[in-house]
This record gives C-alpha cells, structure tokens and sequence, in this order.
C-alpha cells in the first residue's frame, strides 16, 4: 500500500478521505496542484463545495492535513462533510490588523496571546478569519480581549471572554540587561575566589597541625 501511495504522490496526486454527516468513508484521490490552491483560500475553517466523480456536491470542510517532513508538502487530506442544518464547531484563525502606537510610538513587541478561537454557528456562517484591530493598543497595559472581537450575531465564539487576545510587551533594556549580567559574573568569579582561598587556608592548617603531631 505504501509503494501505491508513494507513487500517487509522484504524480501529483493525494490520497483522501471523506467522511462525516450521513455518510460512509469514502477514499479519494485529489490533484495536488488544485487541491493546494484551494486551501491556500480557504483553510480550515472555511465551507467547501466538494465534487466527486459521480457529480455529487458535498458542503465539507478541510479537517486535517498532513504534510511531508522534509518537502512540508501535503500526503493526506480529511474531508468531513457538515449538515447545513446543524451548528458545529470549528477554530478560526485571527488576522491582526491596524497599527499599534505602543509598538511604533513606544518602542515595544506585539505579543500574540492566541492565534485562533473557537466558534459555533451554522456552517454557512462560519467565518473565514476572525480581525483583531490592535489600533486601541496604545499603552503597555492596555490589552485586546476574546470579549473585543467582532463577529457575526449568528457566530457563538466559546473562549472565555476575559481571554487575553493580544497586547504589547515593553521594549527590553538590553545594555542594562548586559549590566546586570556582568555584575552577576563578577560576583560569581569573587565568590569563587574567595571559596578557593578559604579552601586553601583550611589545607593548610590542616599540614601545620599534621606537622605538629
């Protein structure tokens, strides 16, 4: 099976499965060359009309990609089809944007708590991606939290909504950072120094009394 497999992919092809809502597995083989363009729009978290052979049009989403270890290209795809009627569950990813005063005023480091939250909806209200304005970042206490995110009425987000999202860290003070580093080492030498001189006095009193007897 694996030889079959190998030579598929020579060929440019992927193996994958369907499964899902009200219906059997089914295996699959997809062009790779089309199937990675549509993931590159619609990822993970994004409906899609899959055609099979038969002309059936199933609502799926991408569940699971596997990738190459060294080439980091695809070898296997999971199609889980949805029901339209029913909510499910996905991550969607967030897409920082807008300009933050603490990073380019201030000097400081955007630091991305999270990088993706998960939601309930139906599946034809599932978000692409999720914005987060950094724009109201301005000091370094400030924070953007799961509860500032705007989506949909009909998308449930299901973080906590005192989750920190993202917020900005201050600028590090390398040359006092170096400082405190060298004093550290200096101390450490004389503490060392001071170890070995008392170890040697020790020793040598040790002789004299040795000397004695």
């Amino acid at each position: 099976m694996k030889i079959k497999l190998d030579a598929l992919r020579k060929v440019g092809q992927i193996p994958a499965v369907l499964y899902g809502n009200k219906i059997q597995n089914q295996n699959l083989i997809l062009n790779s060359v089309e199937f990675e363009k549509v993931f590159r729009k619609a990822g993970e978290s994004t409906l899609v009309n899959l055609t099979l052979e038969d002309g059936k049009v199933h609502p799926v989403l991408i569940q699971d990609v596997q990738y190459h270890n060294l080439k980091n290209t695809p070898i296997h795809v999971d199609f889980y089809q949805v029901s339209m009627s029913d909510k499910l569950k996905a991550n969607v990813a967030l897409e920082f944007t807008g300009e933050s005063s603490a990073v380019k005023t201030l000097g400081g480091v955007l630091n991305k708590q999270i990088n993706e939250v998960q939601v309930e909806c139906l599946p034809a209200d599932l978000p692409h991606n999720i914005l987060v304005d950094i724009s109201s970042l301005k000091t370094f206490e400030d924070a953007v939290y799961v509860k500032d995110l705007k989506v949909d009425a009909k998308v449930k987000i299901l973080a906590p909504a005192d989750e920190v999202v993202a917020k900005v860290q201050p600028p590090r003070d390398m040359e006092k950072e170096l400082s405190a580093q060298s004093t550290e080492d200096v101390a450490a030498v004389l503490a060392a120094t001071d170890a070995e001189k008392a170890k040697a006095a020790a020793a040598k009193e040790e002789a004299k009394s040795e000397e004695a007897k």
